[in-house]
């Protein structure tokens, strides 16, 4: 990485300034110049490096720099917050839980200065054990310059799952400083915590050159301008303090705290503003880390904490000497207000006792000082009065309030008497009043139920006109927009509202430069089916933009539920926007970004909930059948997550199951901006169930690296339970599922299908859901994940379903579905404590119906070495059972798969029976069933109509390989293949498949994997491939390996072109032991693109490949085949010469008494075939490319 190419001075490197022209001064700097992938400057998202950051950690608790593992599913982040995947960077800590607290530091290299609208922003993860308890993990931004270090942010006391975003704001800083961040984890805790994506927003000091400045501007020494009401009031806005000069400001009449209250007078009594600095004030959460005047934690300020010691209204109070009236005087001051919802501060002024409110801030404004100003223009002599509330964990906090000029002192007027401070009100800290007197729970508030007689608890809860005033909502603006309630004045108003009034963005005080906010008081908790309705307007260029999100303040996390940008045009509208159901109160944030001195503007208006409150079911809710061609019937959307489910008809998916043409329902994992870990699908609370039912439904599990899908239960007063699970690629092809929904007793119930990103490429869909009566008929896929899928087991010390991860039973290490010890299966014990020698244990399955003349049930098997016993498979025919398979032993300790062809003339079942054997220990396990219709083909043989016939790809995460698909010949953009099959030859027939672009750092191979077959001495695999790779990336490669316990070699391979139709490859197949054929795709650089399919694999166990008798050959259109017997003759005597030339050549320079013929590694004159020790690579001719 290039750092300071063009030499420049060490004060211009890392001031977040590109002096250079390629910007390499501002590399390393803990930001790059830029991200990439984000498109924002000076940023670090940690995919090319650690950006400079340093673990500087005292202890085993330390930072370092790494990626997600799915692997480790469920301990850490599952993706990282840049790029949304398992192939992302970020930086994580990384430690055994200690018995005592520890910290790990994580410093930047040296920034020059900042802007004093300087704004970082970052994401990070907490995970890991220890996260429920009293004690949370902490983690906090600091800065240090000068000679200390001051907090700029920490962490809220109670995380959430997921990425959240921190934002701070460090201030105007006039010399070199460092950020370090650090978590402190409380003893016994195993929490990790991942940081990603830190990015610095307007933190350079750019030479503007000379502007020309408006009426309402003043020009600063370094050329550029700045409104006159910005001069002289606390901030460095120049950047060279010109605007701070004390020449310049010498008659404005500045208290910063530091030597007393100045002239202004702290009225007594509880609560009461309090002078204080953070030094003396401990690391509560809401509590500043710094004063305004010096950002430092020796500086002094006043504050007020929290009311609740002395009854929820009352309010600290400080007032101003008495002025002469003016219309020329202005305030200036620094609030700090965090940690609290519904915490305020005041600024009023006093005539004759009486109040008039100026300015009122209400909320949680962030760990940061906002500037605020508000005029007085007054026509007799008055104080000016600032009150502050601090509600629950809040804390109220003021510096530097500035009096301008126009504010003088009134010596000849005697003092005006503040009105008489409200005494504590009738209701006691957690509680509010009603206007018809009383008091109810502050949590009954704005709950979407009216709890007071006359409904006023509900009155100002951001349902509103805004004709009477905000209706509850409150500005949180920290930058220089703010939303505030505006009337009607131009045509182009009355569009959005008729007449009257709205909300709108203005102009606002704050020195940041940020989107201005607005949030309602906390509302909910919320139902099912909530949404908030508005009408909205916009007219913005592209970077403008107005937004909803939702916002916890339990866990910090806040959920963007609805965005629009500007458009350079004037756009509105009236939207819904779902909240869902939210268990815990929530506050709705309305943000808006627009250039207001570009005659741009936003505004909201006619703001409503519907359908908000918790027991609000609408109609249709108990309609669980739904084939979703008109709507969701009775089920919805959870909102928690920004990883959901898309009600259409296919983007290049694929279509829906119900009519190929109509709406489906899917989650994509790899949806922009998707970073959620769960989209689930939820039922509206349904009615208890006396009696079982059956819930039957299409899904599609497409892609070469998808994740799961889950259906649950949850009970009312239980743990969820999952109920039918399946992970990993199933095709681009519908599957039906049914699952047996159990008698709920009294209990209310819901039914969830969820899908995780466990997986990143692919797609998960869900169509025709149905719920009938009774029952569902025997599962005819079972993986065991969810539950014995009504298997029967018989007698004591039998078959148990377990997996190995926490199973009590000796079984396989993994389980045969997803192929880790997490995995179940079906397991009995045959050791002679459990099952005496001659002694059975059965296993028996509901009845299957027939639904073909033939039907072949698969499945998966695994027999301990040693005496393990044996295993016998039974059908049972009315009545009758008979023996169709037996196995006794087995090579190592893989799962194997047996097959039996069912031919049915009416139910049948399965019984699985295993016989002990006197051993020591032993056991049997099963995995995986599967009937289908038509007869079982031959091992390892398949032309893929039906399924894959055991072929598979291998799940392990660890081996970074990708799955091959299975779908027909119809086009799919996202699933690139041939339009036809070989089997049938028509877009209906299906094949296998893999789309090679997504090979690279993620994996580069992708395989299929037969069953284990038994040894063989002469046999004969035979198949049809087509590749379309384009010429100039023929990198790729198709190989056919053999692998077994002794290795694995390369029988056949084929380097990547475009092949005209289907291709024939013929391979004689010989292994002293069992064995697996493996095909596979691997490159070795990228970007690479292009597709490869596999059909009609015909193994044969009879006679090898000369006796076989159909040879795959090379399909040719018969236009081509004369042109090409001439080519192909042509190519021989040009082969015969150079082989004779190059014989001839060889002899002279070797003699022809050289001892033995040593092999040669690259043997000369054959164009088209070369022989390498156990591996033939055939080189397609020019003729077999486009």
């Amino acid at each position: 990485m290039v750092v300071n190419s063009c030499g420049s001075a060490a004060k211009q490197l890392c001031n977040f300034i590109c002096d250079c022209s390629d910007c390499s001064d501002e590399n390393q700097c803990g930001y790059l110049r830029g991200s990439a992938v984000l498109g924002t400057p000076f940023t670090c998202d940690f995919e090319e490096g650690d950006c400079g950051w340093q673990d500087v950690s005292t202890s085993a608790y330390r930072w370092v720099r790494g990626q997600a593992s799915l692997a480790a599913w469920g301990t850490g982040p599952h993706s990282d917050h840049t790029v949304g995947t398992d192939l992302g960077w970020f930086m994580v800590t990384v430690s055994p839980p200690a018995k005592t607290t520890a910290t790990a530091w994580l410093r930047s290299p040296l920034m020059r200065e900042a802007a004093a609208m300087c704004e970082i922003r970052a994401w990070y993860h907490l995970s890991g054990s220890g996260l429920n308890q009293t004690k949370q993990p902490v983690l906090r931004l600091a800065m240090a310059y000068r000679d200390e270090t001051v907090g700029l942010w920490q962490s809220p006391e109670h995380g959430g799952e997921g990425w959240h975003q921190l934002v701070a704001y460090p201030g105007r800083i006039t010399e070199q400083f460092q950020l370090i961040f650090s978590l402190t984890q409380p003893p016994m805790h195993g929490a990790e915590l991942a940081l990603d994506d830190i990015i610095f927003r307007n933190c350079g000091l750019q030479d503007p050159g000379q502007q020309v400045c408006g009426a309402e501007e003043n020009r600063c020494s370094r050329g550029s301008c700045l409104a006159q009401h910005r001069f002289c009031d606390g901030t460095d806005d120049c950047g060279d303090g010109s605007d701070e000069d004390a020449t310049r400001c010498k008659s404005f009449n500045p208290c910063s705290f530091e030597q007393g209250l100045c002239s202004w007078k702290v009225e007594v009594g509880q609560p009461a503003w309090e002078r204080n600095m953070s030094l003396n004030m401990g690391t509560v959460y809401s509590i500043p880390t710094r004063d305004h005047s010096n950002n430092s934690r020796a500086g002094f300020f006043l504050h007020v904490g929290s009311a609740s010691a002395t009854g929820a209204s009352s309010m600290a109070r400080l007032s101003s000497p008495t002025f002469q009236a003016t219309n020329s005087c202005s305030l200036v001051l620094y609030c700090h207000l965090h940690g609290s919802a519904s915490s305020s501060l005041r600024i009023s002024y006093v005539i004759n006792s009486t109040k008039h409110l100026v300015r009122e801030r209400t909320g949680d404004l962030g760990n940061c000082w906002v500037r605020e100003r508000v005029d007085f223009n007054v026509t007799a002599s008055f104080k000016v009065l600032i009150e502050g509330v601090a509600s629950g964990a809040g804390t109220v906090a003021i510096d530097d309030l500035i009096l301008s000029p126009g504010c003088m002192q009134d010596q000849e007027k005697p003092s005006t008497t503040l009105p008489s401070k409200a005494g504590a009100g009738p209701c006691a800290a957690e509680e509010v009043a009603c206007d018809s007197k009383g008091c109810i729970g502050a949590e009954l508030a704005c709950d979407f139920a009216e709890t007071c007689a006359d409904g006023s608890d509900e009155k100002r809860c951001g349902a509103t006109t805004f004709e009477a005033g905000a209706g509850g909502w409150h500005d949180v603006s920290v930058g220089r927009l703010r939303w505030g309630v505006q009337r009607a004045t131009e045509p182009a108003d009355t569009v959005l509202t008729g007449a009257g009034a709205f909300l709108a963005l203005q102009a606002g005080e704050g020195q940041m430069v940020a989107a201005a906010k607005a949030r309602t008081p906390l509302l909910g908790p919320s139902g099912p089916a909530c949404a908030m309705e508005m009408s909205y307007r916009i007219h913005s260029g592209p970077r403008g933009f107005l937004a909803v999100s939702i916002m916890d303040h339990t866990t910090g996390t806040t959920h963007l539920a609805w965005h629009t940008p500007g458009h350079g045009s004037t756009a509105g509208g009236h939207v819904r926007i779902p909240l869902g159901e939210r268990t815990r109160r929530f506050q709705v944030e309305l943000l808006g970004l627009v250039d207001l001195q570009d005659s741009a503007s936003a505004a909201v208006d006619n703001v409503t909930f519907v359908q908000c409150h918790p027991n609000m079911v609408p109609p249709g809710a108990a309609e669980l059948s739904c084939n979703f061609e008109r709507s969701m019937c009775g089920w919805y959307q959870d909102q928690s997550s920004d990883f959901k489910w898309v009600h259409g008809t296919g983007q290049g998916q694929g279509s829906d199951h119900t009519t190929g043409s109509g709406y489906f329902l899917a989650a994509d994992p790899s949806a922009p901006w998707s970073r959620g870990q769960r989209a689930q699908l939820v039922t509206y609370r349904q009615e208890p169930a006396a009696t079982q039912r059956c819930l039957s439904f299409w899904y599609r599990l497409a892609g070469p690296q998808i994740g799961t899908l889950n259906l649950k239960l949850r009970l009312e007063g239980a743990e969820e339970t999952v109920l039918w699970t399946r992970r990993g690629t199933q095709g681009s092809v519908w599957h039906r599922g049914w699952v047996t929904l159990p008698a709920t007793g009294r209990r209310q119930y819901r039914v969830v299908f969820e899908a995780l990103r466990d997986g990143f490429l692919g797609d998960v869909a869900l169509d025709d859901l149905a719920l009938t009566a009774g029952p569902c008929r025997a599962e005819l896929s079972c993986s065991f994940e969810a539950d014995a899928c009504g298997l029967v087991a018989s007698g004591q010390r039998t078959w148990l379903r377990q997996s190995n991860g926490t199973g009590t039973t000796a079984g396989p290490p993994a389980d045969h579905t997803i192929g880790t010890a997490a995995g179940h299966y079906m397991v009995v014990s045959t050791g002679r404590g459990s099952l005496p020698a001659g002694r059975a244990a059965a296993l028996t399955s509901q009845p299957y119906q027939p639904s073909a003349p033939a039907q072949c049930l698969a499945f998966w098997y695994q027999l301990s070495t040693g005496t393990p016993g044996s295993l016998g498979v039974f059908v049972e025919q009315s009545g009758v059972r008979r023996k169709v398979m037996g196995v006794s032993a087995m090579e190592g300790d893989a799962w194997h798969r047996g097959h039996i062809t069912v031919r049915p003339d009416g139910d049948w079942q399965v019984i699985f029976e295993a016989m002990g054997d006197g051993g020591d220990h032993g056991y049997i396990a099963l995995d995986d069933l599967h009937v289908s219709d038509g007869a079982c083909p031959e091992p390892a043989s398949c032309d893929f109509e039906r399924d894959t016939c055991g072929w598979s790809s291998p799940l392990d995460p660890r081996l970074h390989g990708f799955a091959w698909g299975w779908k027909s010949g119809v086009p799919l953009a996202k699933y690139p293949g041939p339009s036809e099959d070989h089997t049938l030859g028509t877009r209906n027939g299906h094949y296998v498949h893999f789309d090679i672009s997504v090979l690279g750092p993620g994996g580069t191979s992708a395989r299929l994997e037969s069953q284990h077959l038994p040894a063989a001495a002469d046999s004969c695999l035979q198949f049809w491939y087509h590749m379309d790779i384009p010429e100039h990336l023929s990198c790729g490669e198709l190989r056919v390996m053999l692998r077994s316990a002794a290795g694995q070699r390369t029988v056949w391979s084929m380097a990547g072109h475009r092949s005209r139709g289907w291709q024939g490859g013929m391979v004689p197949v010989r292994s002293p032991s069992e064995f697996q054929i493996v095909f596979e795709i691997t490159t070795q650089r990228w970007p690479i693109e292009g597709t490869v399919a596999l059909d009609d694999i015909v193994y044969s166990t009879r006679g090898g490949c000369h006796s076989s008798p159909e040879v795959p050959v090379e399909e040719k259109s018969s236009g081509s085949f004369v042109a090409e017997v001439v080519l192909g003759l042509l190519l021989a005597a040009i082969v015969l010469a150079l082989v004779a030339t190059g014989g001839w050549y060889w002899l002279k320079r070797r003699g022809l008494a050289s001892g033995t013929q040593a092999e040669s590694s690259a043997p000369q004159g054959f164009d088209n075939i070369t022989f390498r020790d156990d591996k033939v690579t055939i080189v397609p001719k020019e003729g077999d490319e486009d």
